[in-house]
C-alpha cells in the first residue's frame, strides 16, 4: 500500500465536470493498493498519516498532526483519491506496467476503508470516485509532500 501525502491549502476532485469531493486546508491522500495488500494495512497506514507532524505550530515548525488540529478545533480535512498508477513499473520499455496494482475488487474496499478510518477518527473527509477518470486540483501548502509505503514501514530504520 502506498499513499502520497500532500499538505494542501485546498484540494478538490472532479468527475464528469462535477466536483465530487473538496476540502480547504488539510491533506490530499493519493492511495495505491498493491496486489497482495491486505485490509489489515489500512489502520496502520492511516494512523501513521493522521499522526504525522507536518502542520506548522505557532513557531512555524512542522510540529502538529491532523489529530492535533482536530483536538484544537481547527478546520482541516482529508481528501482520499484512489491512484493505481502509484504502482506503475517503468523499469522496462516506455509504457508503464500496472501489473503490481491490486485488482479493483480488492483495491476499492481498501480505499473506502481509508476514508472510513479518517471519518471514525472525527476528521472531515471527502473522496474521489474509484475507477472514474478524475481531475484533481490542489494547492500544495509548503510544498509538503511525503511518500508512505507499507513495505518501507515494516523495514527497520538505519541507526
Amino acid at each position: 500500500m502506498r499513499i502520497l501525502v500532500q499538505r494542501v491549502a485546498e484540494a478538490s476532485v472532479t468527475v464528469d465536470g462535477s466536483v465530487v469531493g473538496a476540502i480547504d486546508a488539510g491533506l490530499l491522500l493519493l492511495v495505491g493498493i498493491a496486489d497482495g495488500d491486505v485490509p489489515e494495512l489500512v489502520p496502520m497506514m492511516c494512523d501513521k498519516i493522521a499522526n504525522l507532524r507536518i502542520f506548522e505550530d505557532d513557531n512555524g515548525r512542522m510540529n502538529r498532526s491532523m489529530l492535533d488540529l482536530l483536538a484544537g478545533a481547527e478546520d482541516a480535512g482529508v481528501l482520499v483519491v484512489s491512484q493505481f498508477t502509484l504502482y506503475g513499473d517503468v523499469r522496462k520499455g516506455r509504457r508503464p506496467s500496472f501489473t503490481n496494482a491490486a485488482h479493483p475488487d480488492i483495491a476499492a474496499p481498501m480505499v473506502d476503508a481509508c476514508a472510513a478510518w479518517y471519518r471514525a477518527a472525527g476528521l472531515r473527509v471527502a473522496a474521489g470516485v474509484f475507477g472514474a477518470r478524475m481531475r484533481v486540483h490542489l494547492v500544495n501548502d509548503g510544498p509538503a509532500t511525503l511518500w508512505v509505503d507499507s513495505n518501507e514501514m515494516r523495514r527497520p530504520r538505519r541507526g
